[in-house]
């Protein structure tokens, strides 16, 4: 098979998910990302709204498709029609975000609103007391990602940027200096 054949077939839409997959996550989740911190930041708070409608709407959606991933993946189209209704959750002259969260999900919470609150405040209380119990062993994991933060971050700088590097003295040996006074003379 051409390598040029086996390329267009990966990159080809219909032919592989890889696209499509790729433009959910930049449609679904990194432009509502950022035109959220716009929100907030510009204080505009109909664009607040907006967008938290939109975030209760993707991830009622989240927990739908997880729920269902075994099943939903093996409808062909899957990925382009979860493309459209991203698309059309953001969409000013859709608004499909308030459609849905007015139509489904407001209804929906409002009936089991009860029955929901005992369940978020026993999880909260019993991460709460996991927390309390365990806050050595947080610290301990969170000090150790920190650590593996900044080596990997220190590794990635010095990869992008080899010209930056501090060369080990250990390697090079000690630096020594010159001494550029008149000391000789003196003797």
């Amino acid at each position: 098979m051409d390598p040029e054949v086996g390329l267009r077939l990966l990159l080809s839409p219909l032919g592989s998910n890889i696209v499509v997959r790729t433009a959910c996550c930049s449609v679904g989740v990194v432009l509502p990302v950022y035109s959220t911190f716009k929100a907030i930041e510009g204080r505009d708070e109909n664009e607040q709204k907006k967008w938290l409608l939109y975030w209760a709407a993707y991830g009622s959606f989240s927990i739908v498709e997880l729920l269902t991933d075994k099943i939903l993946y093996w409808f062909p189209l899957y990925y382009h029609m979860k493309f459209a209704f991203l698309v059309w959750l953001q969409l000013p002259t859709t608004d499909g975000a308030r459609q849905l969260y007015m139509n489904h999900l407001r209804p929906f919470l409002l009936k089991h609103q009860a029955r929901l609150d005992q369940v978020v405040g026993f999880f909260y209380a019993q991460m709460s007391k996991f927390v309390s119990l365990h806050q050595a062993e947080i610290q301990f994991v969170r000090a150790l990602l920190m650590k593996t933060f900044v080596s990997a971050n220190q590794f990635a700088s010095d990869f992008i940027r080899p010209e930056r590097r501090n060369v080990s003295s250990a390697i090079e040996g000690p630096r020594q200096q010159v001494d550029t006074s008149d000391s000789e003379d003196e003797e």
